[in-house]
């Protein structure tokens, strides 16, 4: 039993009798209530940011240099005292798992714990930081009107599956010690802002995950809590089970456990940027890889985040959000001491992108986590921190790009002027990808592009296509649901400038049902 914490009846061993030939096994049933002091619930807090903080530089060098492969044993990972301070400075982009989480605090500390999603869209919106994928389309969906949860929405958002809540509901969870439920509502009102379906069930997990790791220090239940609120009929839920499966079946074996995940589960058929190649930022294939790091890490802190990362893909949020699950469990104490010197320079800086500090957050975090316990039956006496644990609910079931599946990829990486982007192509829906180019080299520029777009001869829309990178549009075009059947798909640009140009990069087409098998002819220009 853990100094600084006592258990109420923790877990429950309820003994039931098999009805064949009297076999027993225990069920285990969460308590009702825990209590731990104030000094470990704050070591705690401090244990999850600075574990994800570290995870995250862990793997920042790593991230996307291994798709569809794992990081090989021979190949080091750097890391030494100064490594965090120096990617403050030099790459705060690295450090998006975080600043995001930082933005919603800020709007908790400023609007209250009953903030409503607007409030935390226009936030993170208008804020200066770069994004990307589901973020990036968000944030570019509400300042041009749409907003959540409609920001987030698949038809909307073409990453809607993609990782970005998965890895921003960290303080969602930490807010929410036991309170597994109201880590979920949280989730609601700021996940469906960026994500939905597996997208957004990946930020439930994860704060699911967290808001238990503050009452049990068993890996296997706290992983358990997190995935019952997701629908059992989700791909993110079969690809979580899945690899419990595996672990009970390869427990010393890592790797067996990642080879048997990706032939069943790494098919892409969201981000368009990943459908036909090695590129994968599903949220439920990058949980599998968190879920791997701490299963097989085994509550150790260095083999967790490794394995974590050396899954690949996503290599710097994966080992970013398992440290900081398993360094709630451990508390900030018992990271081993190898890793803090790091921390511990830059826990008085301002976060990247931000106003507020590590050590700042951390009280932050511990004052909203007080006011839900507070808020949920819970109670603070003196030096002890009564926790009133929620049974988990079951989500309402989402599913991104139902009756979507992508048939073809063209690359095209052409640059338009005078011309118009022309796409005949059969199927039910396309996304374009692309972007605004300066020929002069200037990095900053409120130039708008405005383009038409036409389908079939009729004109649907006018999009506004921004040069600045931080508004910037992060597809040119996207269109699901169409009869399934050939278009044609026409782009003018109207306001045409010859110090820019428009790069169409590739465009990825669907139909209402799969390609069984390649053959000769179905790679037609149509």
């Amino acid at each position: 039993m853990k100094k600084g914490i006592n258990f109420l009846f923790l877990l429950s061993f309820t003994v039931l009798l098999s009805s064949c030939g009297g076999n027993r096994k225990a069920s285990i049933v969460p308590a009702e209530k825990a209590t731990l002091s104030v000094s470990a619930m704050q070591d705690k807090i401090k244990g999850g940011w600075a574990g994800q903080t570290i995870g995250c530089t862990y793997g920042g060098p790593t991230e996307f240099q291994f798709k569809g492969s794992m990081i090989q044993d021979y190949q080091p990972i750097v890391w030494y005292d100064d490594y965090i301070r120096e990617l403050f400075e030099s790459d705060p982009g690295l450090f998006d798992d975080v600043y995001m989480d930082l933005s919603f605090i800020e709007v908790l500390e400023s609007c209250g714990l009953d903030a409503p999603a607007d409030s935390f869209a226009l936030s993170f919106a208008h804020a200066p930081y770069k994004l990307w994928h589901a973020n990036q389309a968000a944030r570019y969906n509400i300042l041009n009107g749409i907003m959540p949860p409609a920001s987030g929405y698949w038809m909307n958002n073409p990453h809607a599956d993609d990782i970005d809540f998965q890895i921003e509901s960290d303080f969602a969870g930490m807010m929410s010690p036991g309170l597994i439920n109201t880590a979920a509502e949280i989730c609601d009102r700021t996940g469906h802002i960026t994500n939905y379906g597996d997208g957004w069930y990946g930020g439930v997990f994860m704060a699911g995950m967290y808001a238990t790791a503050f009452y049990s220090d068993d890996l296997d239940f706290i992983i358990e809590q997190g995935l019952k609120p997701i629908p059992e009929k989700s791909k993110f839920y079969q690809s979580i089970s899945d690899v419990i499966k595996w672990h009970k079946q390869y427990p010393s074996d890592w790797k067996q456990c990642w080879f048997e995940f990706q032939k069943k589960h790494t098919s892409e058929k969201g981000c368009p940027e990943g459908v036909f190649n090695s590129f994968n930022i599903d949220a439920s294939v990058n949980a599998a890889y968190v879920v791997i790091g701490l299963l097989y890490g085994n509550k150790d802190f260095y083999k967790t985040m490794d394995i974590a990362c050396r899954c690949g893909e996503d290599s710097d949020c994966n080992p970013a959000t398992a440290g900081g699950i398993l360094g709630v469990i451990l508390g900030y104490n018992k990271i081993p001491a190898y890793w803090k010197p790091a921390v511990e320079k830059v826990q008085d800086m301002k976060f990247p992108y931000s106003d507020i500090t590590l050590n700042q957050v951390y009280a932050l975090s511990y004052k909203h986590a007080i006011e839900q316990i507070n808020k949920n039956g819970g109670e603070v006496k003196n030096d002890s921190i009564t926790l009133k644990i929620q049974k988990p609910e079951t989500l309402k079931f989402e599913q991104s790009f139902e009756g979507m599946y992508p048939t073809k990829q063209l690359l095209v990486r052409k640059d338009y002027l005078d011309e118009s982007i022309k796409i005949d192509f059969n199927g039910n829906g396309i996304v374009v990808l692309g972007n605004v180019k300066s020929q002069c080299g200037v990095a900053k520029s409120d130039f708008v592009a405005l383009l038409d777009v036409y389908i079939d001869g009729a004109k649907v829309e006018q999009l506004k296509m921004p040069y600045d990178y931080i508004v910037r549009k992060y597809d040119i075009y996207h269109k699901y649901m169409l009869k399934n059947g050939d278009h044609k798909l026409e782009i003018k640009w109207v306001n045409q400038n010859p110090d820019f140009r428009i790069t169409e990069k590739a465009y990825v087409v669907y139909a209402d049902s799969p390609l069984k098998e390649f053959t000769p002819g179905n790679d037609s220009k149509k």
